[in-house]
């Protein structure tokens, strides 16, 4: 005799609240935390607009005048360039994103065991940490 099927529970609205809420908390960190990336400082000289810019131009002439083996190098640099580029342009408003991660860190925090010194860890700056509620104590 095949086992019996047990009827499913639909969830209760308080339930889809609740995962609603954390997959919202969950966007918010994510957001802060890939913009406090993107925008943190890199090793060597800073990359900015005018100088990829700058450098796309110099490119186009020797593009021109390439070997087929070095143009389709070069060609994949430009590539590169064009997508920095639009990286560099596009930068993500991180005063929004910070106001939003401080209103919900704390909660995202005690929900997901989360201490000061892994926020820390990933770039947080502790003046953030503060303003949001969570101490180094706990």
């Amino acid at each position: 005799m095949p086992p019996k099927k047990s009827a499913t529970k639909a969830m209760s609205d308080d339930h889809k609240a609740a995962l609603a809420q954390g997959r919202q908390l969950g966007r918010v960190v994510r957001s802060y935390l890939e913009a406090l990336d993107a925008t943190s400082p890199k090793p060597g000289r800073p990359r900015t607009v005018a100088s990829v810019t700058a450098q796309l131009r110099k490119l186009e002439p020797q593009i021109e005048r390439a070997d087929p083996v070095l143009r389709v190098n070069l060609i994949q640099r430009r590539i590169y360039l064009e997508r920095h580029l639009a990286e560099l342009s596009t930068t993500a408003d991180v005063a929004e994103l910070e106001k939003a991660f401080i209103s919900d860190a704390k909660r995202y925090s005690d929900l997901k065991g989360i201490s000061y010194a892994a926020w820390r860890e990933v770039g947080v700056p502790a003046m953030v940490l503060t303003a949001a509620g969570l101490s180094r104590r706990g």
